[in-house]
């Protein structure tokens, strides 16, 4: 069995409309300052009428597969989490591996909401140390804004679209040293689309102090299962749902604002492709060094919840 599964590069897609919490202010009984203060965003990217979410997904994978050195061939599978899929069936992750023209891998969608990437990546790495596929591509990928209502100001100024890619491969030296992943369906009227309405639900408080109670019981979790003190963790890469459940969990594991990578500021809520899309913005920035210890953190609905560590 191959020892590690590591992050070879990554890529990201963001629509090319951004919308401001100014220009909501003229669509939903809201204000700039009321959606700062409780989310700390200040725009999003939304997608265009005919833009889907396998549109996003191949300029994604695109920019990592360029990025990897990798021949598209070379992938053997392709796992693809999105909770907004282009069709029923077939599947989001057949219809992107047709679009990008890949003949020799097998491809499947998943659908945790926005703990999805982190589900993928758990799956992903498991078919790679146990050598039954040397390289595979990740996507999370959401056309999230089409499950919006634009009257509830309570969700329609929560969310953006996008999409993050990562290839993903075998190696002795350093990448995943662990990932945890769980659900509870007992919570599943909090944070739901319903098929008669189709729009998002929720009830935002209850599922912020779930999501920091959960997030901040994993995050302790997950270093004391690969023996790290609070202290040795370099990056914490979490979903980007709300900054205040951001902080509160980097809070309870003493870790300093300036070691969080944050980009809900200017994407949203991307759902399943937030953590690679912050991932992406971070990377591509060089702000990871051989050797970081970075933690990927994501709750969702369902509930569902998972992380991953993994040495840079």
């Amino acid at each position: 069995m191959s020892k590690f599964t590591k992050i070879i590069s990554s890529g990201s897609y963001l629509p090319e409309k951004i919308l401001t919490n100014k220009e909501l202010e003229s669509i939903v009984d809201t204000t700039d300052e009321w959606i700062t203060e409780r989310t700390g965003i200040k725009e999003r990217r939304v997608s265009s009428d005919d833009e889907t979410s396998v549109d996003m997904a191949y300029q994604a994978s695109i920019d990592a597969i360029n990025k990897s050195g990798l021949k598209k061939d070379e992938i053997g599978a392709i796992f693809l989490a999105t909770c907004t899929p282009e069709r029923k069936f077939p599947s989001t992750a057949v219809l992107l591996q047709n679009r990008l023209n890949i003949k020799n891998a097998f491809s499947v969608d998943l659908n945790a909401a926005c703990t999805g990437f982190v589900y993928a990546l758990d799956i992903a790495k498991k078919y790679i140390e146990s050598k039954q596929v040397k390289y595979a591509l990740v996507v999370g990928t959401e056309k999230i804004t089409s499950l919006l209502d634009w009257t509830d100001r309570n969700t329609c100024v929560l969310f953006g679209d996008g999409a993050g890619a990562m290839i993903v491969g075998s190696s002795d030296t350093a990448g995943i040293l662990s990932s945890t992943i769980g659900s509870d369906g007992s919570y599943k009227d909090l944070l739901t689309v319903n098929t008669d309405l189709e729009y998002i639900e929720m009830k935002g408080s209850d599922v912020f102090k779930t999501a920091v109670n959960t997030l901040g019981q994993l995050a302790k979790h997950t270093l004391e299962l690969n023996n790290l003190e609070q202290g040795q963790l370099d990056w914490l890469v979490p979903h980007q749902a709300n900054e205040r459940i951001i902080l509160a969990i980097a809070k309870k594991i003493s870790l300093s604002h300036d070691k969080i990578i944050i980009t809900v500021n200017k994407h949203g809520n991307t759902s399943a492709a937030s953590i690679p899309l912050a991932f992406d913005d971070a990377n591509t920035k060089n702000t990871f060094k051989s050797g970081d210890y970075i933690m990927m953190e994501a709750f969702g609905a369902g509930f569902t919840w998972g992380s991953i560590l993994l040495r840079f």
